[in-house]
């Protein structure tokens, strides 16, 4: 288990973490989630002594991470994939970090089998795409076979086979006892990793529940409903004063989506109208949508222009238009100015001092110039003349 306790970090008078609080279980995957620059990153490092706490306390099964002798036994990390040596290879990288710590090089194939890099073993680390660092980097993580798994963002850059399979392993490793600690920006794969989420926002904690309350408690439910009576449940609705919405289906069937209604009470008030249905089921919002309504006051950097005034800024400046348009009743010659108006316009203004001096060294420039036209002309004929 770890456990977090007043923890707060400050850089030069900016405070990063402010007093958190909680405490992350073995036997499930807990998402760590927050805005960029919320404190997720400072917060992991002070969990595993890389930061120092301005105050409060980080603690792993009641001890300090630096208190153990052998470490990765009992905390395995990913924080940055990118540390590694560039021309150090997969397997030679692991061997000094299984070395460093006692293990055995046994161990560095296992765990080289385990992420998907036997293949590559042997390529150099700095030729590596983004994904199979990340995989190197949890191979690391693994080396210690650790009772809890501290992991910074491990599915960025994967492809969707890859992604996958670090949910389904670290879902295996929670059902095994283990404690893990997962941070992402992948909402929809938090809400399918995920058994709890602890949500911060400029240091602070925002939220520590389980997913499935944390969706629930900051949106509301609707309730869709097909069926072959859609007049009479439309009538019984309006009977019973609840609104609805028309609609259909992705093929093209009518239904009902009743908002603010659970599946329950719309069921019973079916059932009581001797109403049968083709479907009844609950609509609720994505991860994504919750988290964001949960944390928008909360987000360091906003955007200072919407998408629809972005829209609507480009049908106003689309090419060819002109500033003015023709009113009612205006000819096309009124509109436009005339061509001798449109060169004066277009002509560009000059300075009477500029035009001056512009032309005695216009003058000057022909005369040198008439000068030796003459001189070449002259300098021909006598040639000619021999």
């Amino acid at each position: 288990m770890i456990t977090v306790s007043s923890l707060t970090k400050a850089y030069k008078g900016n405070t990063v973490v402010n007093d958190l609080n909680f405490e992350v279980s073995p036997g499930i995957v807990t998402g760590f989630l927050g805005p960029n620059g919320a404190g997720k990153s400072t917060t992991m490092r002070m969990i595993v002594g890389l930061d120092e706490p301005t105050k409060g306390t980080a603690r792993i099964d009641g001890k300090a991470y630096a208190e153990y002798k052998r470490p990765l036994e009992k905390v395995g990390t990913l924080l940055d994939a990118k540390w590694v040596h560039p021309n150090r290879s997969a397997a030679a990288h692991l061997r000094w970090v299984a070395a460093a710590n006692g293990f055995s090089k046994k161990r560095v194939d296992e765990v080289l089998g385990i992420v998907g890099l036997s293949d590559v073993a042997g390529r150099k680390a700095g030729k590596f795409s983004l994904g199979m660092g990340q995989r190197l980097g949890l191979a690391c993580a693994l080396l210690g076979d650790p009772e809890v798994l501290i992991l910074d963002e491990p599915v960025n850059g994967l492809d969707p086979e890859g992604i996958r399979w670090v949910r389904d392993f670290v879902r295996a490793l929670a059902r095994e006892g283990r404690t893990v600690l997962i941070s992402s920006h992948l909402l929809s794969e938090m809400a399918q990793t995920a058994d709890h989420l602890i949500v911060i926002g400029k240091g602070r904690l925002v939220a520590n529940q389980s997913t499935h309350e944390f969706i629930k408690s900051t949106s509301e439910v609707s309730t869709v409903v097909r069926t072959d009576h859609i007049a009479e449940m439309k009538a019984a609705l309006t009977e019973e004063s609840v609104a609805f919405q028309e609609g259909k289906d992705l093929d093209g069937r009518p239904t009902l989506t009743i908002p603010q209604q659970e599946s329950d009470w719309i069921g019973a008030l079916a059932y009581s109208y001797g109403l049968r249905l083709r479907e009844l089921s609950e609509k609720r919002p994505s991860l994504e949508d919750a988290y964001l309504r949960m944390t928008q006051e909360h987000v360091e950097y906003h955007a200072s222009v919407e998408s629809d005034k972005l829209e609507a800024g480009k049908a106003e400046a689309k090419p060819g238009k002109t500033e003015a348009a023709a009113k009612p009743g205006e000819t096309e010659a009124e509109t436009k100015p005339s061509k001798p108006e449109a060169a004066e316009k277009a002509a560009p203004k000059v300075v009477p001092e500029a035009a001056e001096s512009a032309g005695g060294r216009h003058k000057e420039k022909g005369a040198k110039e008439s000068s030796e036209a003459t001189g070449n002309a002259v300098r021909v004929q006598k040639e000619g003349d021999k």
